[in-house]
């Protein structure tokens, strides 16, 4: 196995781990980029889909809606590390078949 999948193996245990200001479970659907409440939803949904986009209102919602500036960093970060982890791992897939194909 590579050193990058350790390391991005360890990168995921890290964001994801128990320890963080955001709940474990907030943290992983924001890795996932999965549905959550607005206005959270639309914050990470554009950091995972498009990052150019956010807005210092986007992130000024979020805090409005209770969360504090270490939660919204954590879940920005969760949101950003689970896209480009959906990116690695298709361009794994993609390497693997490419491979694959070479091989034949």
């Amino acid at each position: 196995m590579s050193d990058i999948t350790e390391l991005h193996r360890a990168l995921v245990a890290r964001v994801l781990g128990d320890a963080g200001q955001a709940r474990s479970a907030l943290r992983r659907a924001a890795f996932d980029n999965a549905v959550l409440r607005e206005p959270l939803h639309t914050l990470i949904d554009k950091v995972a889909r498009h990052a150019h986009r956010v807005t210092d209102e986007d992130v000024a919602a979020v805090r409005a809606a209770g969360l504090s500036e270490d939660q919204i960093f954590e879940l920005v970060v969760c949101a950003a590390v689970g896209q480009a982890s959906r990116q690695y791992e298709n361009a794994m897939a993609a390497l693997a078949v490419a491979t694959e194909d070479r091989q034949r």
